[in-house]
């Protein structure tokens, strides 16, 4: 029984097995129970063992049959899918739920009552978690609000309004004014050459993510060829170059110092001929003050435009979680120079800022569309709101039944 427990618990399945597990344990028990009371009736007839009365079933009848109900328990939740995504999000902001989350537990150990200098800690907190002055105000009003129409007392009840709040920000209900769910959804469409263009600094990860995104579109059975655009750096081609030989993509591309919008032209060209569903475009990493380089962005997008009906139909802005409030101006200035269309947030693994996230949505209404919380190629999933939610307030990352993950 402790081999078979100790497998369980190698496999990190979920929490309700242990009490599962138990439960075979008292039913083994008492199986063995009658069995040794059965067995001494036998052995000293004159002074037999009190067996008690069961009108339908002898005891050891009735230990299998709590072991059969116990088992087929085990059996069910063994079986119950998790998404492993869930469960590696809720570890990759694990740093921010201690910020956050942590925080407001710490907060409501200090304080007996809701007041003033309560809201300013809180306030403190959600700072640190790079909410974003902004975004803090309007979460610490929004609490407020409810404290006074629900007449709140103990702090320790508003995790859940925070939680609340926080989904009102990030739109998770459909009725709600703002981004509506279908926006967060790539513009990805079969029966067309679909074009998404990689946008932002160097440093975020944006030739990664965009081999990331590459694989999970073949996962989904799409022909998806990748475009070295980036041929400031001969470093970024030959990167891509390795990503499409290990995904098994073909890579078009140019030698360095070419010009990216004729790498753009040869490879819409090239997507025509093989039947490609989608072109990922990986464009040189460039500051908003780099006034060439978003003006050779700007004449990609022409010749996409020129090319393919509504091109690019993505225009994705990559991001690193990491940089906090410095990602946030950096959106800000992208959105004036291109028409941004969604982010792509990563190294949120990384990071006790995840409340970027927040910020973001509650400045910009630009939906977060893709997130990432790992090195490994599958770590790249679309973002739902819901789900990030349940990992920021999970305590383990496991303990709630995270909601099933959208597919792009």
């Amino acid at each position: 029984m402790d081999k078979f427990r100790n497998w369980f618990k190698k496999k990190e399945l979920k929490p309700e097995l242990e009490q599962a597990m138990e439960a075979v344990e008292e039913a083994v028990e008492a199986e063995h129970k009658a069995e040794d009371a059965a067995q001494k009736a036998v052995e000293d007839p004159e002074e037999p063992a009190p067996v008690e009365e069961i009108p339908t079933e002898q005891p050891s009848a009735r230990g299998k049959n709590i072991f059969q109900k116990a088992w087929d328990k085990t059996v069910q939740i063994a079986l119950t899918p998790v998404d492993p995504f869930f469960i590696k999000m809720a570890r990759g902001l694990d740093k921010t739920r201690k910020s956050l989350v942590g925080g407001m537990v710490g907060l409501f150990r200090l304080h007996k009552k809701i007041d003033e200098e309560f809201w300013e800690e809180l306030h403190d907190i959600l700072i640190c978690a790079d909410l974003g002055p902004v975004t803090s105000e309007r979460i610490i009003d929004s609490l407020r609000a409810v404290v006074k129409q629900k007449k709140l007392s103990e702090p320790s009840e508003l995790v859940g309004e925070l939680k609340g709040v926080l989904g009102q920000i990030l739109q998770t209900n459909s009725e709600e004014p703002g981004i509506p769910a279908a926006s967060r959804e790539l513009n990805v469409k079969n029966g067309r050459l679909n074009v998404v263009l990689m946008v932002g600094v160097n440093g975020t990860g944006k030739t990664t993510t965009t081999a990331k995104l590459a694989n999970l579109f073949k996962q989904q059975g799409l022909k998806v060829m990748l475009v070295a655009a980036d041929t400031f750096r001969a470093a970024a081609i030959e990167q891509l170059q390795v990503w499409g030989e290990r995904l098994e993509l073909e890579v078009i591309r140019h030698k360095e110092g070419a010009d990216p919008s004729a790498v753009v032209f040869d490879a819409v060209s090239a997507a025509r001929a093989r039947g490609v569903d989608l072109l990922l475009v990986d464009t040189a990493g460039r500051l908003h003050s780099k006034a060439n380089l978003m003006e050779e962005l700007k004449k990609m997008r022409r010749i996409l435009q020129r090319e393919i009906e509504d091109a690019p139909h993505e225009v994705l802005l990559v991001l690193d979680a990491t940089t906090g409030q410095n990602a946030l101006i950096q959106a800000r200035e992208f959105m004036q120079a291109v028409d941004v269309t969604g982010l792509a947030l990563c190294k949120l693994d990384g990071t006790a800022r995840g409340g970027i996230v927040v910020s973001i949505a509650q400045e910009f209404q630009l939906p977060v569309k893709l997130i990432g919380v790992g090195e490994g190629i599958e770590d790249l999933q679309p973002f739902v709101p819901e789900v990030f939610l349940e990992a920021l307030f999970s305590e383990a990352g496991t303990e709630s039944e995270p909601p099933v993950a959208q597919e792009v």
